[in-house]
C-alpha cells in the first residue's frame, strides 16, 4: 500500500489500487473513553474513510499509563456507553483486549499482543494533535513504531507537528472532551448534542458523574 507524504492538515489519500487483498486495514482509537463523545465517532469514523481502513475499534483502556487517572469509572459503565455510542454505526467496533489484561495500559504491550494474533491485520493507531508532541515520552516508541502506523488528527489549541511517521488526516475540528461533559453534568447542566444520546440516557440511569 502507498501513501502520500503528507504535511499537516492534509488529507490523507490511498492508492486503492495498491491495496493488498490478503491483509486487513484496522484502526485503533484508544482512550478513558469516560465518556465517549461525538468528536471520538467523528474522529473515528473519518479516518476510517479517508484511509479506506475496514474498520476502525474504539479501544478503553482499564488504567491510563499516566498519573492523572480522570477519575476513571469502573470499565463496565465506559463498556456499555460504547457498545451504546455505536452501535447501527458501520465500520466501527470495539476492542476490549486492555480491560481483559487489567492493569496499566501501555500501548507496546497492548499491540504486540494484537499483532501476534492478528499477524493478517495491518494497525493504524489513532491519536489526537495533543499526543503527537509526548511520542518521544511513549513506552517503548521505537519497537512500537514497527508494530503500528501511527495516525494523526488534528485537535483544537494544538499545532499538528512531528519527527516522527506520523500520518496526518483532516479532521472536522470539535472542541469536546470527557472532561467537559463530566463538569457540565456535575453542574446539573446536561450536555445535548455533545455525545449520543443514547450515552447521555444511560449516564443519567445510571447516576454517573453527579
Amino acid at each position: 500500500m502507498a501513501l502520500e507524504l503528507l504535511t499537516p492538515f492534509t488529507k490523507v489519500e490511498l492508492e486503492t489500487q495498491d491495496k493488498p487483498t490478503d491483509r486487513k486495514q484496522v484502526g485503533i482509537l484508544g482512550g478513558n473513553f469516560n465518556p465517549i463523545h461525538n468528536a471520538h465517532l467523528v474522529m473515528a469514523d473519518q479516518v476510517r474513510q479517508q484511509l479506506g481502513l475496514d474498520q476502525v475499534l474504539l479501544m478503553p483502556e482499564y488504567l491510563p499509563p499516566h498519573v492523572d487517572k480522570k477519575g476513571t469509572i469502573d470499565e463496565k459503565h465506559r463498556l456499555k456507553m460504547l457498545e451504546l455510542a455505536i452501535a447501527d454505526v458501520p465500520g466501527l467496533g470495539i476492542e476490549t483486549i486492555e480491560l481483559e489484561r487489567k492493569g496499566i495500559s501501555y500501548t507496546y504491550d497492548t499491540m504486540a499482543l494484537l499483532t501476534e494474533a492478528h499477524p493478517d491485520v495491518d494497525y493504524y493507531f489513532i491519536i489526537g494533535g495533543d499526543m503527537v508532541d509526548y511520542l518521544p515520552k511513549w513506552h517503548r516508541i521505537d519497537d512500537l513504531l514497527h508494530l503500528v502506523q501511527f495516525v494523526g488528527v488534528q485537535r483544537p489549541k494544538y499545532r499538528a507537528g512531528t519527527s516522527y511517521p506520523v500520518i496526518w488526516v483532516d479532521v472536522p475540528m470539535m472542541d469536546i472532551s470527557s472532561s467537559l461533559i463530566r463538569e457540565k453534568i456535575q453542574k446539573g447542566c446536561q450536555p445535548n448534542f455533545l455525545l449520543p444520546a443514547a450515552v447521555l440516557d444511560y449516564i443519567e440511569k445510571e447516576g454517573l458523574y453527579q
